[in-house]
C-alpha cells in the first residue's frame, strides 16, 4: 500500500515510517507546510496537531484518498460528511494502543456495576488537548459520566487509570503506553481493515477488533 504520513517528523510518526515500511507499505512524508500532494495514494495517515489535522484530512479526501487519522482534539464530523460524498472511508481513534481499548472495554462493562468513576489520565507535557481523546472516548462508555484529571509532565507517554468504586471495594484499571511502539499494531490494522470500512466517519479501533 502507498502510505502518505502526514507527522511524518512528530514522535509518533518517527516511529511509523520504519514500522510501515517494514511492514510491506510504501510511505511518504509530509511535514507543515509541505505542499499536499497525495493523488494516487492508497492510504493517508495523520498523527499531527489538532490545528492542522483538519487541511490535511480535507486535501486527502479532496484528492480520492482514504483516511487514517490519530490526532485528537478536533472534530471530524464535517470531513466524515466529505468522505461519504465521495465514497471514500475515514477512520479515527482516540488510542491505536490495543491495550487502551480492551483497558476501555473493561470499564464498561465494571461500570454496570460499579458506577462512581474516576479518571485520571497522564500524558507527555508536549500533548496539546486536555483531557485526552481517550480519557472522553472512556468516560462516554460510563452511564453516569466520569470526572475526569489530566497530568501534564515531561517524561510521560501515555496513561489512563480508571478508577470504580463502591461501597468497600475500588477496582482499578490502568494501561500504561511507555513507548510509541504500542501504537503500531493499531495502525496497521486500521489500514488492512480500511478499504472494508463504509463510506464517511468511522471512530474507535474497537469497531475493528
Amino acid at each position: 500500500m502507498k502510505v502518505a504520513l502526514f507527522g511524518r517528523d512528530g514522535k509518533v510518526g518517527r516511529t511509523l515510517v520504519p514500522a510501515l515500511e517494514a511492514a510491506g507499505h510504501e510511505v511518504r512524508g509530509f511535514e507543515l507546510g509541505d505542499p499536499i500532494d497525495v493523488a494516487g495514494f492508497d492510504a493517508a495517515v495523520d498523527f499531527t496537531a489538532p490545528d492542522a489535522v483538519a487541511e490535511n484530512v480535507r486535501a486527502a479526501l479532496e484528492q480520492d484518498v482514504p483516511c487514517v487519522v490519530g490526532t485528537t482534539g478536533c472534530d471530524l464530523a464535517p470531513l466524515g460528511e466529505l468522505a461519504r460524498d465521495r465514497g471514500l472511508a475515514l477512520f479515527q481513534a482516540p488510542n491505536f494502543a490495543i491495550g487502551a481499548v480492551l483497558m476501555m472495554r473493561f470499564t464498561a462493562e465494571a461500570a454496570a456495576y460499579l458506577p462512581r468513576v474516576e479518571i485520571v489520565e497522564l500524558h507527555n507535557e508536549a500533548k496539546r488537548d486536555a483531557p485526552s481523546g481517550t480519557a472522553k472516548a472512556t468516560a462516554e462508555l460510563v452511564p453516569d459520566g466520569a470526572a475526569i484529571h489530566s497530568v501534564r509532565l515531561p517524561g510521560l507517554v501515555a496513561h489512563q487509570e480508571v478508577l470504580l468504586a463502591g461501597e468497600g471495594q475500588l477496582l482499578t484499571i490502568r494501561h500504561d503506553t511507555f513507548t510509541r511502539d504500542a501504537f503500531v499494531p493499531g495502525v496497521l490494522l486500521a489500514l488492512e481493515r480500511l478499504p472494508e470500512l463504509p463510506p464517511g466517519l468511522t471512530v474507535g479501533l474497537e469497531s475493528l477488533l
